[in-house]
């Protein structure tokens, strides 16, 4: 693993000054754009495996998953849970199946656009235990705000979803916005440092600790 990850730069020096405006508008205005058929698909794939396996276990997904690695980690930590992996890249859960083969039983790696995900899941009144969203792309440019978990019409959807919800990013001023979006609606989270000895979770993770660069993590019971 190489480090030589660059830091995360930005015209930015805080939170974006229209972050409060932009996530107001998106809880008092529901997303109202169509879903794609493909996302639909995928749903219907995550619902016949819950069903499969159980449904009264507890759900929790990895959302932008990546090649699989912290979603094959969650899935050894929490047995008794339906783990499931979310990314929009085949090639990437491609990569995961061989590399991770067997996957764990508890674990399906779905191939799907998150925000259509978990527009389905909200609209359903499925809820999640826990939802990790780890090294999401930061969009660190200010005009790319709506680009943001944050600052996406799905935001409220992930709201709805509940359960534990635990960020990692490597760009503080982006957690800082998660907290102060989770805060708009009452919701208070916690926003630390990740210790330096922390086993990493995802490859970025890795490789942003052996470039040397402090990361950080947020929680928050939703």
């Amino acid at each position: 693993m190489f480090a030589n990850s660059r830091t995360v730069t930005s015209n930015q020096t805080g939170q974006h000054q229209d972050l409060a405006l932009t996530v107001r508008k998106h809880l008092d205005h529901p997303w109202q754009a169509p879903v794609s058929s493909h996302d639909r698909q995928a749903f219907h794939q995550l619902q016949a495996w819950r069903d499969e396996n159980g449904p009264g276990h507890p759900l929790m997904l990895d959302s932008g998953c990546g090649t699989g690695r912290s979603s094959v980690a969650l899935a050894l930590s929490q047995p008794q849970a339906l783990v499931v992996g979310v990314d929009q890249s085949e090639a990437r859960l491609g990569r995961a199946l061989t590399r991770f083969s067997p996957l764990p039983a508890n674990l399906l790696l779905l191939r799907a656009d998150c925000a259509g995900l978990w527009r389905l899941l909200a609209e359903q009144d499925i809820a999640v235990a826990r939802h990790q969203i780890l090294y999401p792309n930061p969009w660190p440019k200010s005009a790319h705000l709506k680009r943001r978990w944050h600052g996406h019409p799905v935001w409220p959807c992930l709201l709805a979803m509940g359960g534990v919800l635990e960020y990692r990013s490597n760009w503080r001023v982006y957690l800082e916005e998660v907290g102060s979006a989770l805060a708009m609606t009452g919701v208070s989270s916690e926003l630390q440092a990740l210790p330096e000895q922390t086993s990493p979770l995802t490859d970025f993770e890795e490789k942003y600790q052996a470039s040397g660069q402090p990361l950080w993590r947020l929680t928050a019971t939703l």
